[in-house]
């Protein structure tokens, strides 16, 4: 005899199929979902029912059909029954996004990092992030989970991020306590190069790829493997963190904190290069970028010798993993129009071992939107376990 706990994990087991289903597939009727799922129409039916009185499922109108016959109605999955904030916190921009269950940003506010210390970070993070949720109409109370990218590495035992060396202050625990407090929702620290590697699977260059790799470079430098859909962190959430591979000569202090290859490739490399050169005049890396457009013959050493750099961090990763595809991204990854045929050209002197090479499509938005696709994802799940943990009886419909 079927127990009330079977019959409960089987509703439960049937009512994830449909919201799936749904989210997948957009409006649908009862009878293409029983089609689809295999489940009988009475109980896509009941199924539904509940979901639309707990608010996961709404309808939207009735299916056009030829003739005279009655026209079924189309339900979707409820876009909004909760929403996500992603943040990417870089040097030198804050970029915070809001986004529905059906993944679609709502609200954007993108301001440059002016803030002095970490808590100024965490004080911008909330005032963007409301800021966003206000713009969109959105109370903040249905926000529910808060995803950011950052530089460095999240030790899930302490909750301190580690390897942060371009934001002094932001490993601190007490940051990352104070920013999940200033938020009031569920609240993941991640990598920003892993986010950035996400966005880029999920609608980048990255899309349909088996093994790929974000690159990013800027005023870091770091490195997003995704396998099969999913993100390879490593035994403890390091992988990819290329900028602490050796290169030249480098001191121990120095090894710990930026990291040898980091030191070499980032941005205040590209600057530092340019002024040996005698481009005694650039003020960021952005600068060498548009000389070397305008035909600068200087600029473009400093590009080709940048190129060379980056070289050593692909031709490490191609050994290692053997990506189909290596994605250059971040402030100086977005002028790949540039660094792609030095770095072809230097790969194969290097090694036999080249892996495809493509910029980024998702640019500066990269890390944003992989910080949002990650954050629904986790919005899904808790309004529905949330919908699940409310006892009631729901009627079925009998529409």
């Amino acid at each position: 005899m079927e127990s009330a706990w079977n019959r409960s994990v089987l509703r439960t087991n049937n009512e994830r199929l449909l919201l799936d289903r749904l989210r997948a597939d957009g409006a649908t009727s009862r009878a293409e979902l029983a089609r689809l799922t295999g489940l009988s129409k009475p109980t896509v039916s009941t199924a539904l029912g509940r979901l639309e009185h707990g608010g996961l499922v709404r309808e939207i109108g009735k299916q056009a059909v030829a003739g005279r016959g009655r026209s079924p109605v189309l339900y979707e999955a409820d876009p909004t029954a909760g929403y996500a904030i992603g943040v990417d916190v870089g040097r030198s921009w804050i970029r915070v996004g809001l986004a529905d269950l059906d993944g679609t940003v709502v609200g954007r506010s993108d301001h440059p990092n002016t803030a002095a210390d970490a808590d100024g970070i965490v004080d911008a993070i909330g005032e963007q992030a409301r800021h966003a949720a206000r713009e969109a109409g959105v109370a903040w109370e249905r926000v529910l989970h808060a995803v950011v990218g950052s530089p460095g590495v999240i030790d899930t035992t302490t909750n301190e991020l580690r390897y942060a060396a371009n934001l002094p202050g932001w490993g601190r625990r007490d940051v990352t306590d104070r920013l999940a407090a200033s938020l009031g929702t569920g609240l993941e620290v991640l990598n920003d190069a892993n986010l950035a590697a996400l966005g880029e699977h999920a609608a980048g260059a990255g899309r349909d790829r088996r093994l790929f790799v974000y690159l990013l470079i800027g005023t870091g430098l770091g490195s997003g493997i995704v396998a099969d859909g999913k993100l390879f962190p490593g035994a403890h959430g390091a992988a990819g963190e290329i900028g602490y591979l050796p290169y030249g000569s480098y001191t121990e202090d120095r090894a710990r904190t930026r990291g040898p290859l980091e030191d070499a490739a980032a941005a205040d490399s590209v600057v530092a290069t340019a002024r040996e050169l005698g481009m005694a005049d650039v003020g960021s890396a952005k600068d060498v970028f548009l000389a070397a457009r305008a035909g600068s013959a200087t600029a473009l050493e400093v590009v080709k010798r940048e190129a060379e750099r980056l070289a050593h961090a692909v031709a490490s990763i191609a050994a290692v993993i053997d990506p189909e595809l290596v994605v250059l991204g971040g402030g100086i990854g977005d002028s790949a129009d540039l660094l792609l045929e030095p770095l072809r050209e230097t790969l194969h002197k290097m090694t036999p071992l080249v892996p495809e090479l493509a910029a980024s499509l998702l640019g500066a938005n990269a890390v944003l939107e992989g910080a949002l696709a990650s954050g629904v994802r986790t919005v899904r799940g808790l309004v529905f376990e949330a919908w699940q943990g409310v006892q009631e009886t729901v009627p079925a419909s009998t529409a």
